[in-house]
């Protein structure tokens, strides 16, 4: 029998023809599509393990609550999996984080603390960890920045199953970072079974940007512990623009309704894919865009309009 929290990982790996149609030869463009976890996003595998992880230890017991902070998608995770378990959920958010996403956590019963946005995760961290220290009985901190379970999941799920879907071909992944588990676990497993694999990081290209969950980490007050600035071989920088033009393309050319952050992560996969003459690359879908719908860089001139009646 099959339960909801089954419905997390195997996601599957999509080529991408028609963006990836001016490629060498010899050079393969892939995404793995995380909105078909059962919350919808790549953060459903960490967030599980860590929840998980807290009830092995005895952290997390009947009748407390998950406490974190998030620009969403965890969150989304959280109260999820939360509720599924039943366990009630507590996050701190920037305000600025979309009207679908928190209507979405409204809808599975989390309670929110909404933090200005100027601030950025950096307050919204500090307020859920005020909170929990005021009442630590109370509340479960997974901590998803600090936690070594965040890239834990990663590592024994999301890298495996690229090394499989691949068939062991995969050269080159790149991803953005958030919290820095998705990056940091794919390539530990994919270093250990394949030291030539290249992994290359995606950040936004200043401290003032639109790629919700991504952190600039060079002006971050609070880079992620587990996050090793020596793992990436690289880090590309995308800016809010052109990860936007990217995410209307994945729609018109793909048929992929994709949300910022992968959008961000294929603009630089597809950098990294143009500079081969031959290879595997393979990035992250993080989440879809039915949580960022009402952004307005959907509107854009002509991007609204068919191609005729």
């Amino acid at each position: 029998m099959t339960t909801a929290l089954d419905l997390i990982g195997e996601t599957p790996l999509v080529r991408l023809t028609r963006l990836g149609a001016d490629l060498a030869p010899g050079v393969e463009l892939y995404a793995k599509a995380e909105w078909c976890n059962l919350g919808g996003s790549v953060k459903d595998r960490p967030a599980l393990w860590m929840i998980r992880d807290g009830e092995r230890r005895g952290l997390l017991r009947p009748g407390m609550r998950i406490a974190d902070a998030t620009s969403g998608n965890t969150g989304i995770a959280y109260a999820t999996i939360g509720a599924a378990l039943g366990y009630g959920v507590t996050l701190a958010l920037p305000a600025n984080a979309s009207p679908e996403r928190r209507r979405t956590l409204r809808a599975l019963g989390a309670s929110l603390i909404l933090t200005d946005p100027a601030e950025g995760m950096d307050l919204a961290i500090a307020t859920i960890r005020q909170l929990v220290a005021r009442e630590p009985e109370r509340y479960f901190y997974p901590d998803q920045y600090s936690n070594p379970a965040n890239p834990q999941a990663h590592y024994e799920t999301t890298g495996p199953e690229i090394w499989r879907q691949t068939g062991g071909r995969v050269t080159h992944f790149v991803a953005a970072l958030g919290t820095s588990g998705t990056f940091m676990g794919v390539t530990r497993r994919l270093r250990e079974l394949n030291p030539a694999v290249r992994a290359i990081a995606v950040q936004p290209d200043s401290p003032y940007h639109a790629l919700e969950g991504v952190k600039h980490m060079a002006s971050t007050r609070l880079v992620p512990p587990i996050y090793d600035p020596a793992a990436p071989d690289a880090i590309l920088e995308v800016s809010s623009e052109a990860a936007f033009a990217t995410a209307r393309r994945l729609a018109r050319e793909e048929g992929l309704l994709v949300g910022i952050s992968a959008a961000a992560n294929v603009t630089a996969a597809l950098q990294v894919a143009r500079d081969l003459h031959a290879g595997v690359v393979v990035t992250i879908l993080c989440d879809s865009a039915n949580r960022y719908l009402s952004e307005r860089f959907w509107e854009e001139p002509g991007f609204e309009q068919g191609s005729g009646i």
